[in-house]
């Protein structure tokens, strides 16, 4: 059941009308009540089916690989390419993913990585009372993308991290658009600053091949590090393996551009709709800072230092709550694409062979019949539901076999952000509106003047 709409359009100027509306999600549930909660339609250039039902999308997500694969508007794919991450199926997905979310397990990283996010927060924190009147939105993108250079490169601020910053808000912007090369078009100009982008981080990948094999030779043991970044992750795998399974530095390369987009997109926007939900409303914030108060003074009393990993992650159950809320309300990431590899049924709906599927993430986090009052920002309401990131129901990193591996590293940094931005400051907000197409974001990027506060 479902309507394709308009010839080559189908339905995406309504698609995309709502995301300039206050019920971005009005979309899904106007057809949902026509035709289900499984229903077909056709937008960005793609005849589809949309799931907005929880249990469907778990299954789908789980049957990676098996029965459905990824598959996303053309733009995404024109942008990403075939040999993205996003694109892969298989075992070499696999591989990567299991590569990237054990280093950034390691006790090593976590406790190098909080020194590094608190040191940036500050930094940039610190600023803020000598500015009159500031944007959260591009403060909050200066902040992650110097922790996520770091995470991937180790860059450190300088020319390389300005360039790659600009041309990566240039090349963020096609990835949901019609899907058109023309000159002067999204797409296009979207399509130049990846290769400007691909010129930077090859040479830098290129680089740290190059210091790599001259470290490695002159390892008789030829014992296997840790390694600083992801960079090293993945250069040192290709080492170690023989030269079948060796990842193309290609691959490498734009791998880590691609994972310049959880990273860039989904932290500071959920920071900057944190501070908007805040500022919307002072209990929840009085509560929060209560907090976080209490955490610092515990620390400067016992002479503790900066907090640790697991302060932030497990001595601060108000803030995660805060943190989930605030993804579960923004839906920043509001779905993922997947195509059947072969005729299958679920719970009675049946999907065709080579047909994509949306699952709809959205839909499950606005559905009253999940959350009460869905609308409302209550992270009171996490104490009942806790905070499970494998629940069906709450979905904001994806799920399955490709559930974010950076999900944990998402939540330290936006409990640093919080815990800093509450402790050292007062803030008045102003009247700004939430756009959700093409991506999540602030009409006016959230302006706010702040003033210190000091601890008595």
């Amino acid at each position: 059941m479902g309507n394709k709409g308009w010839p080559v359009l189908g339905e995406t100027i309504e698609f995309i009308a709502s995301g300039f509306t206050s019920q971005p999600v009005s979309f899904m549930e106007k057809r949902r009540s026509m035709y289900g909660k499984v229903f077909k339609t056709h937008i960005l250039g793609r005849a589809i089916i949309v799931s907005t039902d929880s249990e469907v999308n778990k299954i789908v997500l789980q049957n990676q690989g098996n029965t459905f694969i990824p598959a996303y508007p053309k733009s995404i794919t024109e942008l990403l390419g075939q040999n993205s991450i996003l694109q892969i199926n298989g075992p070499l997905h696999k591989r990567v993913h299991a590569l990237i979310g054990g280093f950034l397990r390691t006790p090593i990283f976590k406790a190098t990585i909080t020194q590094v996010i608190h040191h940036s927060v500050q930094l940039n924190l610190a600023s803020w009372s000598n500015i009159q009147l500031l944007y959260v939105q591009d403060q909050a993108r200066k902040i992650t993308f110097e922790v996520l250079m770091k995470v991937l490169m180790s860059l450190d601020p300088g020319e390389d991290l300005n360039s790659l910053k600009e041309d990566f808000e240039e090349f963020i912007k096609g990835l949901i658009c019609l899907p058109i090369k023309l000159p002067t078009t999204r797409l296009y100009k979207s399509l130049k600053a990846k290769e400007r982008l691909l010129k930077i981080v090859g040479r830098i990948v290129e680089e740290r091949k190059a210091t790599m094999e001259i470290r490695n030779n002159n390892n008789n043991n030829k014992e296997r590090g840790v390694g600083n970044d992801v960079v090293d992750v993945l250069l040192q795998e290709s080492y170690d393996s023989d030269e079948s399974r060796r990842l193309p530095l290609d691959f490498i390369t734009g791998n880590i551009i691609e994972m310049m987009i959880p990273g860039e997109e989904t932290v500071p926007m959920a920071m900057t709709l944190a501070v908007k939900y805040l500022s919307d409303n002072p209990v929840v914030l009085d509560h929060l800072r209560e907090e976080n108060m209490e955490l610092k003074k515990k620390k400067m009393i016992d002479n503790l230092g900066n907090c640790t990993w697991t302060d932030y992650m497990e001595c601060l159950p108000f803030t995660q709550n805060v943190i989930s809320e605030t993804l579960r309300l923004a839906n920043i990431i509001n779905g993922v694409w997947r195509k059947a590899t072969k005729d299958v049924d679920i719970k009675g709906y049946f999907i065709p062979k080579n047909w994509c599927v949306l699952a709809s993430f959205i839909s499950v986090h606005m559905n009253e019949e999940n959350y009460e009052k869905p609308y409302e920002f209550n992270p009171w309401r996490w104490e009942r539901t806790g905070n499970t990131v494998n629940s069906n129901m709450f979905t904001p990193f994806g799920g399955g076999q490709r559930l974010c591996p950076g999900l944990d590293l998402s939540r330290l940094e936006l409990a640093i952000f919080l815990h800093q931005l509450v402790t050292k400051y007062r803030w008045i907000a102003e009247k700004d509106e939430i756009v959700h197409f093409p991506t999540v974001k602030m009409k006016r990027k959230l302006p706010i003047s702040v003033t210190s506060i000091s601890m008595t």
